[in-house]
């Protein structure tokens, strides 16, 4: 399906039908809801993955009698589900995570992705914000309701957004690091939307404050689902007319222009899981390689 995101980018995809009525309607849930149902196989939040390198799917007799579950959708005439996490049962990621969902298809990684974020909220909300007491799932998982007699609130998952943004100036990229990143490793510039700020805003705050570059003329280029835990990365674009660089030392452990000539040898190099002569460009799976890509295809 064409959606209209100009990134060729992870985690955006899936085929999964979300059939929205279904979650909604008690009777068609229940009547979807059967031992035949395709359920997800997870390792806590990691995917188990089969011999072949796809996703492994069970059904719903695997499922433990107490066991709560996502609704995912439908693939064809099967109901997908997938199972939340036993209380105090997650674990760190799995370091060969990553190497482990280089494996899956475009489909099959944005259906993780999806199943990801959605049983990691559950795990996350069994308690009441509001008063405390405990939360059960409803409609498929995609709301959790308060058990309190006198609360009763209802939850529902949320996405958090996140700007990340490549600044522009005579030709060259702003591009920065933190102390985390692999040796050598540059990425765009990101920070999370804050109350009451439009995207526009959040781009020029977080540039500002990182990196002391005042920008202008922000345009939205595509975005991408993060499920670490979920994050919407709005990938953007802006201009700087002063290329006077000061580094805020507690976001960011250094910031620099690099030139296209160094931008475009970085790609190629990432391509093959290198180097570039002047820095590391992000992963594959990022959405900002995903930016860089772009940029660099506009010549």
């Amino acid at each position: 399906m064409t959606i209209g995101n100009p990134l060729d980018i992870a985690f955006v995809g899936s085929r999964m039908d979300r059939s929205d009525h279904i979650r909604t309607d008690p009777d068609l849930l229940a009547a979807v809801t059967t031992p035949a149902a395709r359920l997800l196989r997870l390792d806590g939040l990691d995917p188990v993955i089969s011999p072949e390198g796809r996703l492994e799917w069970g059904n719903l007799a695997e499922a433990a009698p107490d066991a709560e579950l996502v609704f995912l959708g439908r693939q064809g005439e099967r109901a997908c589900f997938a199972p939340v996490p036993a209380a105090g049962s997650v674990a760190p990621a799995n370091p060969r995570l990553w190497q482990a969902m280089a494996t899956l298809d475009a489909d099959e990684l944005a259906t993780y992705g999806g199943a990801r974020s959605m049983v990691d909220w559950h795990a996350r909300h069994r308690f009441c914000a509001r008063c405390g007491q405990p939360t059960v799932p409803a409609k498929g998982g995609w709301q959790r309701n308060c058990t309190g007699e006198t609360c009763r609130a209802e939850h529902f998952p949320r996405v958090d957004p996140v700007t990340i943004m490549l600044v522009e100036h005579e030709g060259n990229l702003l591009l920065g690091r933190q102390p985390r990143f692999p040796a050598g490793s540059y990425s765009a510039l990101a920070g999370f939307v804050e109350p009451g700020e439009a995207i526009e805003e959040a781009v020029a705050r977080e540039v500002l404050e990182e990196a002391g570059v005042a920008v202008r003329d922000v345009t939205y280029i595509g975005s991408q689902p993060w499920p670490f835990p979920s994050s919407l990365m709005i990938g953007c674009h802006a201009w700087a007319d002063d290329p006077a660089i000061v580094i805020d030392r507690n976001e960011l452990e250094d910031a620099r222009w690099f030139s296209r000539a160094e931008v475009e040898d970085a790609m190629q190099a990432i391509a093959h899981g290198e180097g570039g002569r002047a820095f590391r460009a992000p992963p594959g799976s990022a959405v900002a390689n995903a930016l860089l890509r772009w940029w660099v295809s506009r010549g």
